[in-house]
C-alpha cells in the first residue's frame, strides 16, 4: 500500500535517464560475468567490478539529487537561504559521490 509521502520519480525525462543509466549497468554486469566465464585475469575483472559499482553509486546519487530537486527545491521553498543551501548540497552529492 503506497502513502502520499511517498518520494517518486516524478519527470518522465528523469526515469527515462536512470532506465537508460541501468541498461548501461546490466550491460556492464553481463560483460563481466562473460570474463569470469572465459577466466580472464582477476585484475581485469576487478576493474570492470570497480567501474560496475562506480555507475551503480553514481545512479544513486542521481536519484537521490534529482528527487531533492524535485520535491525540496520547488517553487514553493519560501526560504531562499534553505533552498540555495539545498541546491548546494545536490550539486556536492552528484560531484563526490
Amino acid at each position: 500500500m503506497k502513502t502520499q509521502e511517498e518520494l517518486r520519480i516524478v519527470s518522465p525525462q528523469d526515469k527515462k535517464e536512470l532506465v537508460v543509466r541501468l541498461a548501461r549497468i546490466e550491460g556492464q554486469i553481463r560483460a563481466i560475468r562473460e570474463m569470469i566465464e572465459r577466466e580472464e585475469s582477476c585484475e581485469l575483472v576487478t576493474q570492470q567490478l570497480a567501474a560496475a559499482r562506480e555507475a551503480i553509486n553514481k545512479a544513486f546519487s542521481e536519484l537521490i539529487a534529482r528527487t531533492i530537486e524535485r520535491h525540496c527545491l520547488s517553487r514553493k521553498t519560501h526560504n531562499p537561504s534553505a533552498r540555495t543551501k539545498l541546491l548546494k548540497m545536490v550539486r556536492i552529492l552528484t560531484r563526490y559521490t
